[in-house]
């Protein structure tokens, strides 16, 4: 039993994700379940081979002893990358590898509304993608970059934990920094890109203060911005930012996200109807006049949603339950999940029934 056997049945079985830890067979993460492989208990002994297996340097096994924590990128031939935390549990290592694909999907093929290629061409702006850990923001982001890469003749820096996809240079010139490797933070590799001659810059996460204020002073420069948030929607995802700073603070930060933001694309996950895998339900909230008003006054911060609903034919936008109610009617998810995952699941299961 090798590492590289067990990550190939578990992409080859549709496994987004592949745990791993001694006394325990493999598991698989299969359209959201854990599913148990054939594999054998391992040992503390298989465990020690497949760190071997993975050849991480020296660095990072120092980091791992010191944190007892980290993550790394790791890729196997015609298989795929994987992005790994490698950590312990009742002292012994455990890992979980998060797949992904050599190739970028499209944003057609991720079922993404169009709005968001529209989104990644804008020249400057804040572009936020937000979501639960596994709920696709990484890939969606992938995309927006590589149809960067393909329609315009930029250069784009990302700065990442770990690198994650792999982007080659099509018409645009890609730089990609690993926090850890080529930068020491998010904050410090922001704060070189602004040194580096860039049109795009991409972070792979929003982690602190530091890191969101250089993000405003770069779009305030000219430059489009994209990361991450792990938030469930459009509103909560402004009220975090704010929230993040001192009160004394806030006043001038609604100010500056009021002027910079341009959309808010947040994600969840649904299993296809058919069994095929998952489908993203996405709300998407565009940066109107009536979205920036409601970001400079906390008493309409309501509005962000009511702008959202009201924008769909003119801007794109829409709300979770409405991403919902269509990924039904084109039968692509069950009633009984698109409830589970809806905002407000009686007012869909109406809405849902008018429609039928």
């Amino acid at each position: 039993m090798s590492l590289k056997d067990i990550l190939s049945v578990g992409v080859s079985n549709g496994a987004s994700d592949i745990h791993i830890k001694v006394g325990s067979i493999p598991l698989f993460r299969i359209d959201g379940e854990m599913v148990k492989s054939n594999f054998d208990t391992i040992s503390i002994e298989d465990m020690d081979k497949f760190i071997e297996e993975m050849e991480i340097d020296s660095f990072l096994l120092d980091k791992l002893k010191k944190n007892r924590q980290v993550d790394v990128g790791y890729g196997i031939d015609n298989v795929g990358r994987f992005r790994v935390n490698i950590f312990y549990q009742r002292g012994t290592l455990a890992a979980i590898f998060r797949f992904i694909p050599f190739e970028i999907p499209s944003l057609d093929a991720l079922n993404l509304p169009p709005v968001i290629g529209k989104i990644a061409m804008k020249p400057r702006g804040l572009v936020l993608v937000t979501g639960v850990t596994g709920s696709g923001k990484s890939t969606t982001l992938a995309a927006m970059v590589n149809l960067i890469n393909k329609e315009k003749k930029k250069h784009i820096i990302t700065i990442e934990d770990p690198i994650e996809f792999l982007h080659r240079d099509i018409n645009s010139s890609i730089v990609q920094r690993q926090v850890g490797y080529d930068t020491v933070s998010f904050a410090s590799g922001l704060k070189g890109a602004l040194r580096e001659d860039p049109d795009v810059i991409l972070v792979g996460e929003m982690r602190d203060r530091e890191t969101i204020t250089t993000a405003l002073e770069a779009v305030e420069t000219g430059h489009l911005v994209m990361s991450t948030l792990h938030t469930k929607d459009a509103t909560e995802t402004i009220n975090r930012i704010i929230a993040s700073f001192d009160l004394s603070q806030q006043s001038q930060i609604r100010l500056e996200l009021a002027a910079t933001i341009e959309a808010v694309i947040s994600q969840r996950l649904i299993p296809r109807i058919d069994g095929s895998g998952m489908v993203p339900a996405v709300e998407i909230m565009v940066a109107t006049d009536f979205v920036r008003d409601a970001i400079l006054d906390p008493e309409k911060s309501s509005n962000i949603k009511r702008s959202i609903e009201m924008n769909r034919d003119t801007h794109g936008t829409q709300t979770f339950d409405q991403s919902l109610l269509e990924l039904y009617v084109n039968g692509l998810v069950d009633l009984e999940k698109a409830m589970e995952f809806a905002t407000n699941p009686n007012d869909f299961a109406l809405r849902a029934r008018g429609v039928v």
